[in-house]
């Protein structure tokens, strides 16, 4: 692992509150989504909010046993907790009915072994997604106002050079000037969150395979592609 990586996974295991905020603002919403999917319309949005803070408690108890040396994705291991604590919720529900109690299973360490049997693509797709809006919004909070906001007026909701020069009441050689100041900044976060929050080579390459490793253009229009997906899920933008 990266030291980026070992670093992190000490601060979830020294309960350090910031990092557990971190890990839950980015996966959280792609957590709820996975969860109401699988619910197929049989569960309220107040359920699936509890099952996912469920789902953040078990992994508070048991990320010492998380162990990265397997070669499992952070990202498959916390959805084997959601899936548990789902199918906890509906074992509930089933003795409720029969009119019996049943004592919830227990998440055992065995399940390091095997998890991505049954990870779609989909899921692993939209946590990349959260990485990367982990990384605009930690770029937007310590980014210089100006150059950030020109870059989102530019690039993620699409209005021309001159129109953005005119608002923000500057030159077009400044609007290029800041857009890529914040370009640089957004591809220095991008690697820092891709590095420390990926546990495989695999996901490593995934800033690569969605083309934020290329020119700026191209950059830029894979970067505004992936936020407006993201926006969609994360319900707390």
């Amino acid at each position: 692992m990266h030291q980026m990586t070992t670093t992190f996974v000490r601060r979830l295991r020294e309960r350090d509150e910031a990092a557990w905020f971190e890990l839950w603002r980015a996966f959280g919403p792609v957590l709820r989504a996975q969860l109401t999917k699988w619910g197929n319309g049989r569960l309220g949005q107040e359920t699936v909010r509890d099952l996912s803070q469920e789902t953040l408690a078990a992994l508070s108890k048991s990320i010492d046993r998380f162990d990265p040396s397997c070669g499992v994705r952070f990202s498959t291991w916390l959805l084997a907790i959601a899936r548990h604590s789902l199918s906890d919720e509906i074992d509930r529900r089933m003795a409720l009915k029969r009119g019996a109690g049943k004592r919830p299973s227990h998440l055992e360490e065995a399940w390091m072994g095997g998890l991505g049997d049954g990870v779609d693509a989909a899921y692993e797709q939209r946590i990349f997604e959260a990485k990367v809006a982990a990384a605009i919004r930690h770029a937007e909070s310590d980014a210089d106002f100006l150059s950030f906001e020109i870059y989102r007026m530019r690039v993620f909701d699409g209005r021309s050079g001159k129109e953005v020069a005119a608002q923000m009441g500057v030159s077009q050689p400044t609007i290029s000037r800041n857009l890529q100041q914040a370009r640089g900044h957004l591809r220095t976060r991008l690697r820092e969150i891709i590095t420390t929050w990926s546990f495989t080579t695999e996901e490593i390459a995934e800033l690569e395979l969605a083309g934020l490793d290329q020119d700026d253009s191209l950059f830029d229009e894979a970067l505004s592609e992936i936020w407006h997906r993201a926006i969609t899920v994360d319900d707390t933008w």
